[in-house]
C-alpha cells in the first residue's frame, strides 16, 4: 500500500485528491496546521480513512517529524496562503508560506527520504503580465502580485532540488479550477452563491470587481488526477494543467444566473473595492504537453462546472445552512 502525505488536505484539491488516492489502494497522511477551529466539512466524507496530524509549512522540525514517522512515497504540497488579494494585506506571510514553505518541505524530504516523489502546487499567476498567449511550460514568468511572486519562488525552488539532488520533485503550473467546495472568496463561488441566493430572495445585489477580466477555469476534480499522474512518471518535469479555454467573469455570471432563471444584467454590478492593484493579462494554457505524456484532458466542461456549482449552492441554502453574505463581501478588496 502506497502512502501519500498531503499538505492542504482540507481544502478544495486537498479533499479531491485525498478521495482519488483512497480510490487506488493510498495509504493518506493529512497535515494540517494546529488551530482553535479546524474545518474538516470537506474531508469529512472521508475522515475515518485517512490520518490526521499535525504541522506547518513554517515549522522545520514538525516536517521532518512527519517524514520520519509516515515515511511517505508521495508527498502532494498543496499547502499555501492561495488567496491573490490576501496576498496584497499580508505579503510577508504569504512569502514565508507560499514560498519558503516549498523550500522547508523539499529540504526535508532531502534529509529524511530523499526517494520520496515530490509535487509542488504552482499557479497560472506566474505568468501574470504574460509574455506569450497561450502559456506553455516554457513560457517567462512575469507575476503581478505577492501571491504569484511567491509561486514563481516555489516553481523554481522545486525545478532546483530536481536539478541539484536528483529528487522525483514535479511543478504543476495549474490554470484556475473551481468546484462546489471552493472557497466563498474565490469569485467563481462568490458568483454561484451570489445568484442562489438572490433566486430565494435572500439578497438582490451582487457586488463584483472586473466583469472582463478573463480566466481559464476547469474542475478540480480533474486537475487533481493529473497530480498524481504526474508523480507515476519515470522521470520528473513540469506540466500546465488547464483547459486551452478562456472566459470573463461576465460569462460566469450569465451561466449561473440564467441557469437560474435570472438575468445577471440585473443584479450584479462592477465595484473599484475588487479590482486588483496589478490586475493580470490573458491567462489561457496550452496543456498539450500534460496531454501528450500524461495522456491527461479535462473531462468537465466550463459550462458544467458552473451549473453544478449553482445547483450545489442552491440546496445548500435550502437545507438552512447559513453561509457568509457573498453580496457585498468587503473583505475582498485589495
Amino acid at each position: 500500500m502506497p502512502t501519500a502525505l498531503i499538505t492542504g488536505i482540507t481544502g478544495q484539491d486537498g479533499s479531491y485528491l485525498a478521495e482519488f488516492l483512497l480510490e487506488r489502494g493510498y495509504q493518506v497522511i493529512g497535515m494540517v496546521r494546529r488551530a482553535s477551529v479546524v474545518k474538516l466539512d470537506r474531508i469529512e466524507r472521508i475522515q475515518d480513512q485517512i490520518t490526521l496530524v499535525q504541522g506547518d509549512l513554517l515549522d522545520q522540525v514538525c516536517l521532518i517529524q512527519v517524514l520520519q514517522e509516515y515515511q511517505p512515497d508521495e508527498v502532494y504540497n498543496l499547502a499555501a496562503q492561495s488567496f491573490v488579494p490576501t496576498s496584497w494585506q499580508q505579503p510577508i506571510l504569504t512569502g514565508e508560506v507560499t514560498a519558503l514553505g516549498v523550500t522547508r518541505m523539499l529540504e526535508a524530504i532531502r534529509t529524511v527520504r530523499p526517494a520520496t516523489r515530490f509535487y509542488q502546487a504552482s499557479s497560472s499567476e506566474i505568468f501574470g503580465r504574460v509574455r506569450e498567449v497561450p502559456q506553455k511550460e516554457t513560457t517567462p514568468f512575469y507575476p503581478r502580485s505577492p501571491y504569484g511572486v511567491a509561486k514563481a519562488y516555489g516553481h523554481w525552488i522545486t525545478v532546483n532540488y530536481r536539478e541539484s539532488y536528483g529528487i522525483h520533485a514535479t511543478s504543476g503550473i495549474l490554470f484556475n479550477h473551481g468546484s462546489p467546495r471552493r472557497g466563498l472568496e474565490f469569485v467563481e463561488r462568490k458568483i454561484s452563491v451570489g445568484a442562489a441566493s438572490i433566486k430565494l430572495g435572500l439578497s438582490d445585489r451582487l457586488a463584483l470587481g472586473n466583469l472582463e477580466s478573463r480566466r481559464d477555469m476547469g474542475f478540480a476534480g480533474d486537475y487533481v488526477r493529473a497530480m498524481w499522474l504526474m508523480l507515476q512518471q519515470d522521470h520528473a518535469d513540469d506540466f500546465v494543467i488547464a483547459t486551452g479555454e478562456t472566459h470573463a467573469i461576465r460569462e460566469i455570471c450569465q451561466i449561473a444566473f440564467s441557469h437560474l432563471g435570472l438575468d445577471y444584467q440585473e443584479h450584479v454590478y462592477s465595484d473599484e473595492r475588487f479590482f486588483r492593484p496589478a490586475e493580470v493579462d490573458l491567462l489561457v494554457g496550452d496543456p498539450s504537453k500534460a496531454g501528450r505524456i500524461l495522456g491527461w484532458e479535462p473531462l468537465v466542461t466550463f459550462q458544467e462546472l458552473i451549473e453544478t456549482m449553482v445547483d450545489s449552492d442552491l440546496a445548500l441554502l435550502r437545507s438552512g445552512v447559513r453561509v457568509p453574505d457573498v453580496t457585498e463581501m468587503t473583505t475582498l478588496k485589495r
